[in-house]
């Protein structure tokens, strides 16, 4: 992935787009958190895939993504991993307006609560 990304003659560098997805994803109500992705400093320096996105422009100019996520035991995964599709899409495509193709979820692992 190049350095910048253009979106509609912006430049937008593409941890922009990884950010917009992680925060829409760690939203998500049965999303323990994202693997790899940490807060503070080390969080901002580390590059999309290593926090568990990525975000890359189709030629068309349409969005894709991929995120991989750790899921709360207790709620079935294909509806938290719909309702990250959802969440990730509605927010790039907002801060965007660009389209976007697709989000792929990785479910990386299940947390179970502290008993």
């Amino acid at each position: 992935m190049s350095e910048e990304i253009t979106l509609d003659g912006i430049g937008v560098a593409p941890g922009v787009l990884e950010t917009i997805a992680l925060v829409a994803a760690e939203g998500v109500d049965g999303v323990a958190g994202i693997p790899g992705s940490s807060a503070g400093l080390a969080g901002l320096v580390q590059k999309g895939s290593a926090r568990g996105v990525c975000v890359q422009v189709n030629e068309d100019a349409t969005l894709v993504a991929a995120v991989r996520i750790s899921a709360l035991y207790g709620r079935p995964l294909r509806e938290i991993a719909g309702d990250v599709q959802r969440a990730v899409t509605d927010a790039l495509l907002t801060h965007t307006g660009q389209k976007v193709a697709s989000v792929d979820v990785f479910v990386d692992g299940v947390v179970f609560p502290e008993q």
